[in-house]
């Protein structure tokens, strides 16, 4: 999210500390550390993720009893798992598993036309709310999300309004045998259950996969936007400060 759209304190993924007026981010506190916690795990790892790992221990340990362990289960694996074996990971999973793609309208619309609509009710809701979409980043990258609900009630409605979409999400990362789903199982235990018309949806939808369409049409995640916070994946980690997104 742009810092220069922000009209309250509030936190910038991988943002740096600076004046608004430079272009900088600015560092502020959320609301819910819970979700801004995953959020930074459910991003592409990083050298300074690694080395923030005592911190990101720490703040695990103030979580909800109902999400830290399953947020703890995964900063242990990240804590006893080479970082280049993190990164191929990360990389294996969300870019060349299309069921494990972190876009959240995509397991309701696919790659159909009715995604576009679905993609504008985001960028509507982060506006309404006093932000500006990250403009190289599709709105409904599920790591900005959470940003956005770890600062207001609104990006929380967001969230809650894509409970099933999270929960197909975890069963296709825990399908892969991926330590990821522990951060989905985090997110969702953190919102209120699904309820049977939705667990109705979710195995339907499982069953069929995403919808598509015969018409050809460009896909809405092109590769390049598949790994990193608006910017893609590359063969070396991307710079990213824990103590930075976390600072009071």
């Amino acid at each position: 999210m742009s810092a220069g759209a922000l009209t309250e304190d509030s936190v910038i993924p991988g943002g740096s500390a600076g004046d608004p007026a430079d272009g900088a981010a600015i560092p502020i506190q959320a609301a819910d550390p819970t979700l801004k916690l995953v959020s930074v795990l459910m991003q592409y790892p990083t050298v300074a993720l690694f080395e923030g790992l005592p911190l990101l221990a720490e703040l695990t340990l103030q979580t909800p009893r109902k999400v830290r362990e399953h947020v703890s289960t995964f900063v242990q694996w990240l804590g006893y798992t080479p970082p280049d074996d993190v990164a191929r990971h990360y990389v294996n999973t969300f870019d060349l598993r299309k069921r494990c793609a972190l876009y959240l309208t995509y397991y309701r619309y696919g790659d159909t036309r009715n995604r576009g609509m679905a993609l504008i009710e985001f960028k509507n809701a982060y506006r309404t709310a006093g932000f500006t979409p990250d403009e190289y980043e599709l709105p409904d990258y599920l790591p900005m999300v959470l940003d956005f609900a770890a600062l207001c009630e609104r990006g929380q409605r967001l969230l809650h309004g894509h409970r099933s979409d999270l929960e197909l999400l975890r069963r296709a990362l825990e399908d892969a045998h991926s330590p990821y789903a522990e951060l989905l199982a985090a997110v969702l235990a953190s919102l209120p259950a699904l309820g049977r018309r939705e667990l109705t949806q979710v195995v339907n939808a499982w069953q069929s996969g995403p919808p598509t369409e015969d018409v050809g049409l460009e896909p809405f995640a092109p590769p390049e936007y598949l790994s990193g916070y608006g910017k893609p994946a590359t063969g070396s980690m991307q710079e990213f400060s824990p103590e930075r997104s976390f600072h009071a």
